[in-house]
């Protein structure tokens, strides 16, 4: 029998969803939540690819316009965040792998791996960039 007390939803007995303010927001749900993002900011930054591409096939003057863009400080703004993006998502997917071998599955070892693939996604993105600038002979 069902409890009358019980809240309800069109008339019939059941047990509702807890609300947002129940779950307390852990670096593991952080880092889904970003896996996520990242994995719609790649969608989306597959537009820079293809223009890349776009402009390469039209010859000079159309790779210059681009070249322009991305050396400004707003495409380089872009070009760092398509970076960390692809990388956050690059080392999401391995923290899913090793979770899809039945490791790491305890409440410590899920934040260690969360916060890894935060600090190894801003680590290896400063690393690239500071080799990418050696590389190249900084800014021009």
């Amino acid at each position: 029998m069902a409890d009358p007390e019980a809240p309800t939803v069109d008339g019939a007995s059941r047990p509702l969803s807890p609300h947002l303010q129940i779950y307390r927001l852990t670096l593991t749900m952080a880092m889904s939540i970003a896996h996520r993002l990242t994995g719609a900011a790649l969608y989306f930054g597959m537009v820079l690819v293809a223009w890349w591409l776009i402009a390469v096939a039209a010859g000079p003057n159309a790779y210059a316009g681009l070249a322009w863009f991305m050396g400004s400080l707003f495409g380089r703004l872009i070009l760092f965040g398509y970076t960390w993006a692809l990388l956050h998502h690059l080392l999401g997917g391995i923290r899913h792998l090793i979770w899809d071998t039945l490791h790491g599955l305890e409440p410590v070892e899920r934040e260690r791996l969360a916060a890894a693939t935060l600090v190894g996604s801003i680590g290896l993105t400063i690393v690239i960039w500071g080799i990418g600038y050696l590389v190249m002979g900084g800014s021009r």
